[in-house]
């Protein structure tokens, strides 16, 4: 049995003249240590690091088909599926008998270099992608998110920056978009033609911190429609959080109990209504991050059902954790869960999320990675509002959703890969060059025992925190080998990451997965007004303040901060003319109302009803 998937890059991902050629964007490698050095994490001095493999005895799994077939892997690529291979010599061979090799796990959503008050996230570009590594997970899609007075450009070169000399696997970056500027298109289009970057993210929460207005998302949506990228949302109601947040505090609840309080599960479910909405007319294809409960899963399930080009992401935390937690007597712990939207705290909800994530409702399982140490946690000690948020996921996401989705009999091993690696692959468009086992794709791969079983623990986990919001869960189903780039880098649970060796992936625009429906909808969404002669029949007369001005086409949006306001528009139709003082005829009384029998000109058949 062969597969292949070398034509399929042609028009749907990079372009590169050879497989084995570098690509483009690709940093040039780490500089090599010193004889007989190794950095932290790295394969120990000596040690073979094999470009090399062949993976024997295997079960293949794909999204759409599982085979048994061998694999041999070179240069960082699959050359070659199928039975009786002939390889050459020297090749490190791989037992995978009676084990799943899986293409390796893409998360979708991590934020891995975070600015929250001066302090960045415990888990930087390399504690979090080793972690990522040690859970299966071969590529991160990193969050962009600019401080205040930077330029999206600015900081996606920061992030690059630190991702470049950290990562230990591949990567990719999704922008955020903080706050609406008059220079925000160029900098998109910029980002988009340049940078590799093909999606967008907009809060609607964070009031007079990022939080957009309906008009200014509307306008960002076309911006990113025309340019073929991905909308993303953070989909919170942020006027009412504000408010509950306040009169929270005034009634003198401040621990991480009121993190979910002034956070109920409506002002989620309302925002996820109200981005669709606006999506929908705006004809942009809409990713909705962090999904955390029943009722916002239920509104997107309906739209998508409606064909809505619309996909959710459930997360790490929102299938497998408990928020009841936010409750316990221990802060740090209930610290340890503060995330928004906030983890629900109705025990029924991780369940409900897994069956829609099964059944397709929902697409792609992310894990928000974002953590913060007890001591920086501790900044809101006295004021919830100001514990930064932020939970761990990024290595336990694959065994969570295995025993969540799998385990439990909701879906089987294909629907597993799709929704850890393939439709993330597809949706965000670095498919099939990830995503899938086939020849020509690259060698990220997870051979996977579905028979092993480990309990998550702080003890053993690979992250820089004290608190691990999934501690004592047991899961069947762990990743025994993990090749990433054709090197192994996980076998007999011992860990060979080298520190820079992550390569930038950058993604182009308008991946057919999404925007096939958006350009049918394009043609079908033409209007036309509908040809009439002019009215010329009576007029009512209204007040002159009660007239309705027409609006001003030139903005979309209300005017908002750093933007600045049009000019008034003088309604032409309003006379400045005015008769002021007793007139000659005022003696004479004037009659209510008058029936013109024959108007000058004949009759207007433009007020007929025939």
């Amino acid at each position: 049995m062969f597969c292949s998937v070398e034509d399929a890059f042609d028009n749907k991902t990079l372009d590169f003249a050879s497989l084995g050629a570098p690509r483009p964007g690709d940093p040039p490698g780490p500089a090599a240590p010193p004889p007989g050095a190794a950095g932290p994490g790295e394969p120990p001095a000596g040690r073979p690091q094999s470009d090399r493999l062949l993976i024997k005895g295997g079960k293949i799994v794909n999204d759409d088909q599982s085979f048994y077939a061998d694999i041999y892997v070179e240069d960082g690529l699959i050359k070659q599926i199928g039975e009786n291979l002939i390889v050459p010599g020297g090749v490190k061979t791989i037992d995978a008998y009676g084990q799943l090799v899986m293409p390796g796990g893409i998360d979708v959503h991590t934020r891995l270099r975070t600015p929250v008050m001066g302090m960045t996230s415990a888990d930087d570009f390399y504690q979090g992608t080793k972690a990522a590594l040690a859970g299966g997970t071969t590529m991160i899609i990193d969050h962009v998110c600019p401080e205040a007075g930077t330029s999206l450009l600015a900081a996606y070169e920061q992030w690059r920056g630190s991702a470049d000399g950290q990562a230990c696997c591949d990567y990719s970056l999704h922008v955020d978009v903080p706050r609406w500027h008059e220079s925000l298109k160029e900098e998109l289009e910029a980002l988009v033609k340049d940078k590799g970057v093909n999606s967008f993210l907009v809060f609607m929460a964070y009031k007079d911190k990022l939080q957009c207005t309906d008009a200014q998302m509307y306008e960002i949506f076309c911006i990113i429609r025309d340019l073929g990228a991905i909308a993303q949302v953070h989909a919170e109601n942020g006027d009412i959080i504000d408010e509950e947040q306040k009169r929270l505090l005034e009634l003198g609840i401040t621990g991480p109990e009121g993190h979910v309080l002034s956070r109920p599960e409506e002002v989620e479910t309302e925002a996820v209504y109200r981005a669709i909405t606006i999506a929908k007319q705006a004809n942009c294809p809409l990713y909705i991050t962090k999904i955390m409960s029943r009722g916002a899963a239920d509104v997107l399930a309906q739209a998508k059902r409606k064909g809505t080009v619309v996909y959710g992401e459930p997360i790490t935390a929102s299938l497998g954790a408990d928020g009841s937690h936010y409750w316990s007597k221990n802060w740090a712990k209930a610290a340890a869960f503060v995330t928004s939207p906030p983890i629900s705290p109705d025990p029924t909800t991780p369940d409900h999320l897994a069956s829609l994530l099964s059944c397709g409702d929902l697409q792609v399982a992310g894990s928000a990675h974002c953590t913060f140490t007890t001591a920086q946690k501790a900044v809101g000690k006295d004021n919830f509002t100001l514990i930064p948020e932020g939970t761990n996921g990024i290595e336990e996401r694959l065994s969570i959703i295995w025993e969540k989705c799998v385990v439990s009999g909701k879906m089987d091993e294909n629907d597993f890969v799709a929704v850890t690696s393939t439709n993330a692959a597809k949706i965000f468009n670095c498919y099939p060059r990830k995503g899938r086992v086939a020849v020509g794709a690259d060698a990220d791969l997870v051979l996977w025992n579905p028979k092993a079983t480990k309990i998550i623990s702080a003890k053993t986990h690979n992250l820089n925190v004290e608190y691990n919001i999934f501690e004592g869960t047991e899961c069947h189903g762990v990743p025994t080998v993990v090749i990433s780039q054709g090197r192994v880098v996980l076998e007999d649970g011992n860990l060979f990451v080298t520190q820079g060796s992550g390569r930038f992936i950058p993604r182009k625009t308008f991946p057919d997965f999404v925007y096939k429906r958006i350009k049918a909808r394009n043609r079908l969404a033409e209007v036309h007004g509908v040809p009439r002669g002019l009215y010329d029949g009576p007029v009512h007369d209204v007040l002159t303040s009660a007239k309705a001005v027409a609006p001003v086409p030139a903005s979309r949006i209300a005017p908002c901060a750093g933007k600045a306001q049009a000019p008034p528009v003088r309604n032409l139709h309003q006379s400045g003319f005015s008769l002021s003082g007793s007139q000659a005829d005022d003696h004479i009384a004037r009659r209510t109302a008058q029936k013109i029998i024959a108007p000058p000109g004949g009759r207007s058949n433009i007020t007929s009803l025939s």
